[in-house]
């Protein structure tokens, strides 16, 4: 009962973080239970599976309170059934869905092809050399974020953004959420709508993550799998309801170049210190 309290716990804190700013689940959970003796064969695909849940529920929340338009500019079926005979898919897709859902859709399609790729690259590389990758391009944008600085957005952007953070993901489990975030941000888009945006799309990355590590080598106790899942989805709503309540852009803006700077501070430390 004890592990279930605190795990639970710990999960709902650090979803209620992620979901209000975008990133810091898996970066904060992850070593905090394996210090205490998980195993991390069982820490990261639980890590996985409870992300994605969380990030599922968050991204409705997230929609409910407008701080993302994720749903289709029309929901009637009879006109989304005509609009797909009359001009096609990829172009109904076009006209038919938000930008944060399109922004959402791109990366996370590629965040689920690189994140493979990634994977298989990530077995010849040390550890030690890929977490300060990592560390250094995350500081680095958070000083980008600090400064105020700003490119126009473009799509061609969120495909970068989109890879990168999935490779990223791919070759050392994190720095998705903070590269995507902040990325979207120095590309143009309101921090809102970044964070929404993040919190939808890396749902479906953790999904394929948990789904390769699960096939590859199973899972043999799913009791942590549901604890955390269960924390996660009771730290959802209240983090998306919290960005809800943000009012500055530039307030936002400096709050998370300012966590984002620490993450990547942290990443370097754990790696070459601690």
């Amino acid at each position: 009962m004890e592990t279930f309290i605190l795990v639970v716990s710990g999960a709902t804190l650090c979803e209620f973080i992620d979901a209000s700013m975008g990133m810091m689940y898996g970066t904060i959970l992850s070593p905090v239970l394996i210090i205490v003796g998980f195993e991390p064969v069982l820490v990261v695909p639980s890590i996985l599976l409870s992300q994605a849940l969380g990030g599922f529920t968050a991204s409705m929340f997230h929609h409910r309170f407008r701080n993302v338009n994720l749903a289709p500019k029309t929901m009637n079926p009879g006109i989304i059934t005509k609009k797909l005979l009359e001009i096609g898919c990829v172009e109904s897709f076009r006209r038919g869905t938000t930008k944060d859902f399109k922004v959402s859709f791109c990366i996370g399609s590629l965040g689920i092809v690189a994140t493979i790729i990634a994977a298989l690259i990530a077995m010849n590389i040390p550890k030690a050399v890929l977490k300060t990758y990592i560390g250094i391009l995350v500081v680095a944008m958070g000083i980008i974020l600090v400064s105020g600085f700003e490119f126009q957005f473009s799509w061609k952007k969120m495909v970068w953004v989109g890879v990168l953070s999935a490779f990223n993901k791919g070759i050392s489990g994190g720095g998705f959420g903070p590269v995507v975030t902040s990325g979207q941000i120095i590309a143009g888009r309101d921090s809102k709508s970044s964070i929404g945006s993040t919190t939808f799309a890396e749902a479906p990355v953790c999904i394929v993550g948990f789904l390769t590590f699960l096939i590859t080598k199973g899972i043999s106790d799913w009791r942590l799998v549901v604890f955390l899942s269960i924390g996660a989805l009771l730290g959802a709503p209240c983090g998306a309801f919290l960005t809800s309540k943000f009012q500055s852009e530039k307030k936002i803006k400096t709050v998370l170049g300012i966590l984002v700077l620490i993450l990547g501070t942290w990443i370097l430390v754990r790696t070459w210190v601690l």
